[in-house]
């Protein structure tokens, strides 16, 4: 039982020091942007994005207000707190589907939130063969190139991992 809570302490503290907490922006030029170093990235080898089969495709909109709120898009979940917005909003999560990841696209693009979101992704469905690193959630662009990571936490057990939303973009998995 020792032995399972310091291997979990051993991965919270891996995954505080592998992750990104700024707010990513609009990338000021089209070319690919290069993933942000990282210990765990640094020191074992090059990261990417998670290799996944293809879901379904779903796409689900729904109005979120300054209550808050939480849109399901297939297997993924989108949580806004109370605060998040001043006002309704009209929020659609699509599916990127066909592209061997697991990958989210929010509407409307750029939108900011006042208090952070939480974004749960599933990775059920991908290859985990030697990918025990913890996963994370990265912001791409739309050609999947690897802008930032947002800060994220991997639940191994559940094969979800869970980051920190401040606007509104493509996301996947990466590891």
């Amino acid at each position: 039982m020792k032995a399972i809570r310091f291997l979990m302490v051993a991965l919270l503290v891996c995954i505080s020091v592998s992750c990104s907490d700024r707010a990513p922006t609009a990338p000021a030029a089209p070319e690919l942007a290069a993933p942000n170093a990282s210990l765990i990235g640094g020191l074992l080898g090059p990261t990417g994005l998670l290799k996944c089969s293809a879901l379904p495709a779903a796409s689900t909109t729904q109005t979120i207000g300054p209550a808050g709120g939480s849109i399901t898009v297939g297997p993924h979940i989108l949580r806004i707190p109370s605060g998040a917005l001043a006002q309704p909003t009209t929020i659609t999560g699509t599916l990127d589907t066909g592209r061997g990841v697991n990958g989210i696209r929010f509407a409307p693009e750029g939108l900011r939130f006042d208090r952070s979101a939480s974004l749960t992704m599933s990775y059920a469905n991908c290859s985990l063969l030697g990918k025990l690193l913890p996963k994370r959630i990265a912001y791409t662009n739309n050609l999947l190139g690897i802008l930032s990571y947002l800060l994220s936490v991997d639940n191994l057990l559940g094969k979800k991992v869970t980051g920190q939303v401040n606007h509104f973009s493509e996301y996947v998995i990466a590891w």
